[in-house]
This record gives structure tokens, sequence and C-alpha cells, in this order.
């Protein structure tokens, strides 16, 4: 049960956005900008370090909405995110991926330096400047966004295939336009 009393009854995040729209539209602004935008990453990649780093905060919410806003858009699908999620190290995705993937673990795990040695990988495997940029600020958002969603103990979908009818939404509206929509 929520930690508050919510004006509807949708889970997760979606729930606190509906219930405060004033700040819906900066963290919906936020998210479309880190996961949509044009970016050196695709969006599936983006969205899978979202959903990477939730997992690692254990937000289940977080990290199977967007492991199935991942999926939706990267050739693998949801395998892919399952071995990602199970186990970067292993999982078949590039060296590049890969190495960017440590650093947001490393952004997840303390407000700190990423390490030389990870930024060093991450080049080494073709990350710019732009791929670690926009690794970091989705890691260190994502923190945010889902300590806001566990802090406030939101609850889950009741049918898992909410996560793939919200895919389908977030991939063809965005954040802004796609999130708040009910089935």
């Amino acid at each position: 049960m929520p930690h508050i009393a919510l004006s509807n009854d949708l889970p997760g995040i979606t729930g606190l956005m509906a219930h405060r729209p004033d700040t819906a539209g900066p963290l919906g602004d936020l998210a479309d900008a880190l996961l949509r935008a044009p970016s050196s990453l695709d969006p599936g990649e983006r969205e899978l370090i979202a959903a990477y780093v939730s997992r690692l905060n254990d937000t289940e919410f977080c990290s199977s909405s967007h492991g199935a806003f991942a999926a939706a858009q990267l050739a693998g699908g949801q395998e892919l995110v399952g071995a990602v999620l199970a186990d970067p190290g292993t999982a078949p995705v590039s060296g590049r991926l890969r190495a960017l993937l440590s650093v947001a673990a490393e952004v997840q795990n303390a407000a700190r330096p990423v390490s030389d040695e990870a930024i060093a990988l991450a080049r080494a495997e073709g990350a710019n400047d732009t791929d670690l940029h926009d690794t970091v600020l989705i890691a260190a958002a994502f923190c945010m966004y889902n300590r806001y969603v566990s802090g406030l103990a939101t609850e889950l979908p009741k049918d898992d295939e909410y996560y793939n009818h919200a895919a389908q939404r977030i991939v063809a509206d965005g954040y802004r336009g796609g999130i708040l929509q009910e089935d």
C-alpha cells in the first residue's frame, strides 16, 4: 500500500505522476530528453541502462517497465534484456554497451567519480564523451526515479501485461505523451 493517498489506482510512477501533474511534467520531460532525444546511444540501449540501474536499486516497477521499453526497441527483445539484468558480463551485448553498463553500476553504487578504469575500458570499447555523459546522467536520474517510486511504496501492476502495453505507448508517444495514458 502506498505511503501517501493517491487520487488514482495506477501503479508505480504512473500513479505518482497522475497524482501530481505539476511534477510529472518536468519528470516526463527529463525522461524524454534522457531516453528518446537524439544521442549516440540508441533509445533501446538507454532504456536498458535505465532498467539495469533500476534492477540494481531493487525497484521492480522501473526495472520491469524500462526492461519492456528496451525489449520493444532492441533486436534481442526480452531475452536480451533478461540476460543483461541477470549478468551484463555474460549478456550478448557489445563491449561498448557492457562497459557503459559497468559505468552505470558505479554511478548507482555511490555518489563519487566513476573509476578511471571503468572510463578507460569504456573508451577502449568505443564509447565517446556523449556516451559517457548520457550513461552517467541516465544512471543518476534513475537513482532519483527509483527512490521516488520505492520511497513512496507504490503498487506494482496487477497484470504483467501492463508493461508491454506501456512499452507500446512509450515507444509511440514518449514519456510526456504516453506514460499517463490508460489502456
